[in-house]
């Protein structure tokens, strides 16, 4: 049955996660502080500014405060535009304060990269570069037309030409710093936050269907103490009813189904495995449930032990837990995409680790993303001879980091790199998983004759 794909939240669309209560909350902050900057300017150093002006502009600040909580519920969810409208309007009351206080002699000027700043953190990329172009052309203005800063007495207070033109380029630098690193940052936090939703979802997903696999089992194996009795009951009967020919087909009837019954368990019990037997296996077998997906796509899979004279004799008995047997899957999976023809798996272990080796024979892991392979979102888009290669490829360029996040929960160190034709009789990517051995080894004195848990 073809699985429903899984819509995320997308990084892309984080403008829209801002509540209009922290935008005003955020807004009533920056209100109290210009208002006590202006008293203190008044009280404290006597400075001669436009106070009515100044107070104005504030109180349109408040204004649209008060109209916004009267207007929509504290929990409104804003648009991208919606947000951007209300960036932009703070930063043009800034500036007007600004203007009216001495431009970029005011020491407060810094704080217009605030809103570039929030809008780079919220909003897309097209309407930062807008924010951020007004906000310049703003600034640039304000270093030839302001009101300037005037003491009591007349004296004007006003910084050099060339601190001005500092400040100017020091205001445009942060603008533009602060802008593209809180971007940068943002994405790349949300391109994780999606990332590990999905590998939890893969998780999720595997340990359900191991659950629902060991239901099945039980169901199969506690059911067929009663089948196998309705079995012998009605062949019993065939035997007792031969001189009734009609009673006779409907025993034969039951005989049947029941037979029916029990191959239909027998079939769905093969993919139970919480059996309590089921949760250690041999490395090797673990391996094959992992590949066993792959095996038929028309690429040669082979499972090998690499012997070493370092090795003990007797394969580990590891732990099945579903984060090694799908992260493994995905780095098969991985493998046999890219591979022309084989993939080989190799298994070793010693006293101290157990390690897997995936190793194709397709062109290797491109050297200018080899150091970051494992990292979310590395593949942006699939070229055109991508999709020719791979047709029935959806991946979403997390099927790695998946596989890297989930065995490095089991404790694993994975290694991403190429074989060259001086190490190897062909080239081709190798991806090494090693585990401490008693990270993944199943305890020696596992019960095998312990009864399965009763399903509730």
């Amino acid at each position: 049955m073809p699985e429903t794909p899984v819509q995320l939240i997308s990084g892309n669309r984080r403008g829209n996660w801002i509540s209009l209560r922290t935008i005003t909350m955020v807004r009533w902050i920056a209100i109290i502080g210009q208002v006590t900057a202006l008293i203190v300017a008044q009280q404290f150093f006597h400075l001669d500014l436009e106070y009515e002006l100044c107070f104005l502009a504030i109180a349109v600040s408040a204004l649209v405060n008060i109209l916004g909580y009267f207007t929509f519920p504290e929990n409104k969810l804003l648009t991208e535009s919606e947000n951007a409208a209300l960036l932009l309007f703070d930063l043009l009351q800034l500036c007007f304060l600004l203007f009216l206080t001495g431009g970029l002699n005011n020491p407060f000027s810094i704080l217009v990269v605030g809103p570039v700043t929030i809008s780079a953190a919220t909003l897309s990329v097209r309407m930062t570069a807008i924010l951020a172009s007004v906000t310049i052309a703003l600034v640039a203005m304000m270093t030839q037309f302001y009101f300037p800063l005037r003491t009591a007495s007349g004296v004007i207070l006003e910084t050099q030409q060339i601190f001005l033109i500092g400040s100017f380029a020091g205001i445009v630098i942060a603008v533009l710093f602060s802008s593209i690193y809180s971007q940068r940052v943002v994405s790349e936090m949300s391109s994780m936050a999606e990332a590990l939703a999905a590998t939890q979802m893969a998780l999720a997903r595997e340990q359900k269907l191991t659950d629902l696999g060991g239901v099945v089992a039980a169901a199969a194996h506690e059911l067929g103490t009663p089948l196998a009795t309705i079995k012998l009951t009605s062949g019993e009967l065939m035997e007792e009813l031969s001189d009734n020919p009609e009673l006779q087909e409907d025993a034969a009837l039951i005989r049947e189904q029941a037979d029916r019954c029990r191959d239909i368990l027998r079939s769905m019990g093969r993919a139970g495995k919480s059996d309590l037997h089921m949760r250690s296996l041999p490395l090797l077998t673990v391996i094959e449930e992992a590949a066993e997906p792959h095996s038929d796509r028309g690429k040669d899979v082979t499972i090998d032990e690499t012997i070493s004279d370092d090795i003990l004799g007797e394969e580990p008995m590891v732990q099945r837990r579903a984060e090694i047997v799908h992260g493994l899957r995905n780095l098969i999976q991985n493998a046999v995409d890219f591979s022309k023809s084989s993939v080989r798996v190799e298994a070793t272990w010693t006293n101290e680790f157990v390690s897997v080796s995936v190793i194709d024979d397709g062109p290797g892991f491109p050297n200018h993303v080899i150091g970051r392979i494992g990292s979310p979102m590395l593949r942006r888009g699939r070229s055109e001879k991508d999709k020719k290669r791979r047709p029935g490829y959806d991946g979403m360029g997390l099927g790695l980091f998946i596989a890297k996040t989930l065995l490095e929960r089991t404790g694993a160190t994975l290694h991403f790199s190429n074989l060259t034709y001086e190490t190897a009789s062909h080239s081709g990517a190798i991806v090494e998983v090693s585990w401490p051995r008693k990270a993944i080894e199943a305890q020696a004195d596992s019960p095998l004759s312990a009864e399965n848990p009763q399903i509730q």
